[in-house]
């Protein structure tokens, strides 16, 4: 390992970043210096305005791609290098905003439901029922679920932040069902061939990718859809939108308040969690 590469490491330790942060970073730097065949401590600033230009006309990355690119390479000039400023020209596509293809109950309870495999159907559900993101969804371990309180503890979600989740009763009931049939001992969801580690995210994501082909479903959007499809149908159902900033696990409220836009008719008068999974009326994964 370089010294540049290692010094970058510890600091992006001392500023508490997650390990998705660490990769990204470090990717974006190692490309730099493969663009160039230089160490990024040698190039000028003119050359970073170069490799931008490359990553928008021949690459065609788009705007978080390109973002990404600039806060690692930000972080690596001013935290590591310890450039004065960082005020390079740089020039790169405007995020397109566009309102995702929202799934609706039927579609969301088609798609799971379509879903051969228990376990896999049983991470559908808890995906949809608690809003969770991907990763945390395959992260979470068995201690994490308090029955009594009717709780589910995300560790460590985006930006490294801890939240309890309400988990429905239906919900509740077929994670029990689960657990007894399974009888998981670590990580609620385990890698079949190495149940030391958890399952990994992609075999999840492909899994929702084929349910939702399964069906004929051609709405745009991957796993991460239930989560959408999770806050909305929250809001429809009158949760109010404070209280599912703390659900999404949003620092913004402003992100949350997307979801409004999204579903302009949601009435926020109601002041529960839904029952989503209970909704859907499935039998036991």
């Amino acid at each position: 390992m370089s010294p540049l590469r290692q010094q970058m490491i510890n600091a992006m330790v001392q500023h508490g970043f997650s390990p998705r942060t660490h990769k990204s970073y470090l990717w974006a730097v190692k490309d730099l210096a493969r663009y160039f065949h230089q160490s990024p401590d040698s190039l000028r600033p003119e050359q970073i305005q170069v490799y931008f230009n490359y990553l928008v006309q021949e690459r065609h990355l788009g705007h978080s791609s390109c973002r990404l690119h600039l806060n690692g390479l930000r972080f690596l000039y001013l935290q590591v290098l310890h450039w004065e400023q960082f005020d390079i020209p740089i020039n790169y596509p405007k995020q397109k905003r566009k309102i995702p293809e929202l799934l609706t109950r039927a579609e969301a309870k088609q798609i799971i439901l379509a879903c051969d495999n228990p376990r896999y159907r049983m991470m559908l559900l808890v995906c949809y029922g608690c809003g969770l993101r991907v990763s945390e969804l395959v992260e979470l371990k068995v201690r994490h679920i308090d029955g009594e309180r009717q709780l589910l503890r995300v560790e460590q979600g985006k930006g490294g932040k801890d939240r309890m989740v309400c988990l429905s009763p239906v919900l509740l009931q077929q994670l029990r069902h689960y657990w007894l049939r399974y009888r998981p001992d670590y990580w609620l969801f385990p890698n079949r061939t190495r149940p030391h580690l958890h399952l990994c995210p992609t075999t999840i994501q492909k899994t929702f990718v084929r349910a939702k082909r399964k069906v004929g479903n051609q709405k745009v959007g991957g796993i991460h859809s239930l989560r959408h499809a999770y806050a909305t149908h929250q809001l429809e159902d009158g949760l109010p939108i404070h209280k599912l900033q703390q659900q999404l696990g949003h620092t913004d409220i402003h992100t949350t308040l997307r979801y409004v836009h999204w579903v302009p008719s949601s009435d926020q008068a109601r002041r529960q969690i839904s029952d989503l999974v209970g909704q859907l009326a499935v039998d036991h994964a």
